[in-house]
């Protein structure tokens, strides 16, 4: 009988985990090079469990986990998980960012497909969560949420009007709406960004050599009309319900 299938240190976070049994743990994982993984952590409940400290979300992690079957089951069994430190968990508004962000790959990352440059972006985002991160936290998130849609395909090309294909005036206002892409905006819309902004993000995006600090300083002064415009987009990709992070933000601000 063949032995299993390893995968060995493998670069992870925990995006989300769930109760398996009265003492194992059923985890969704973001891997650098296997993507979005389901695995098995049996015994991680027990009070004496090596698991337990260590499978948090926002923690970098080295994974070594078995295939089971011929590598094409929906979930595998995890054989060992390393803190790789250099940041403590975030706290506040820093933790429920994160937690956003770790529901969006949930909903939009389909399983076992890599997605190496993301996730390099995606641990960037959370060194920052868990620091001092002062003003950055906005630009942070409308950097990542523009890297996800462009890497899933579900982001238009942000120098052309989506349905012409007509270049941008530099001048001229456009808003991205879910189902229509990049368009001229009307009086009626609240968030807008001047052509030349538009086009500043997409030269951002295509900068191979660093495209999540890129994209980064372009968000910088645009981040507060970016946010309301990609978190209609996101919805609406994501589908119903609405975001239970989303939603519990809304209620915390109502308070």
């Amino acid at each position: 009988m063949a032995a299993a299938k390893r995968i060995a240190d493998e670069p992870a976070f925990v995006l989300h985990s769930y109760d398996w049994s009265e003492s194992s743990l059923i985890l969704e994982v973001f891997c650098r090079r296997q993507g979005r993984v389901a695995l098995v952590a049996k015994g991680a409940k027990k009070p004496s469990s090596n698991f337990r400290p260590v499978l948090l979300p926002l923690q970098p992690l080295l994974l070594t986990y078995t295939l089971a079957g011929d590598g094409t089951a929906d979930i595998h069994t995890l054989k060992g998980a390393e803190w790789v430190g250099g940041h403590v968990m975030p706290t506040g508004d820093a933790l429920l960012s994160g937690l956003y962000l770790n529901e969006l790959l949930l909903r939009l990352l389909a399983r076992a497909d890599a997605h190496t440059a993301l996730f390099d972006a995606y641990a960037g985002v959370v060194r920052v969560l868990a620091s001092e991160h002062g003003d950055a936290l906005e630009p942070v998130l409308r950097s990542f949420e523009l890297l996800l849609l462009r890497e899933i395909g579900l982001l238009p090309s942000l120098d052309v009007q989506t349905m012409t294909l007509e270049p941008l005036k530099a001048d001229a206002r456009y808003t991205l709406v879910a189902e229509g892409g990049l368009r001229m905006a009307s009086a009626a819309d609240r968030a807008a960004l001047p052509g030349r902004q538009w086009i500043a993000l997409q030269r951002a995006l295509d900068d191979d050599a660093a495209s999540y600090t890129a994209t980064l300083r372009a968000c910088a002064p645009v981040a507060a009309e970016l946010k309301p415009q990609l978190r209609t987009v996101l919805q609406y990709h994501c589908g119903s319900p609405m975001l239970r992070t989303r939603q519990l933000m809304i209620d915390l601000q109502a308070l």
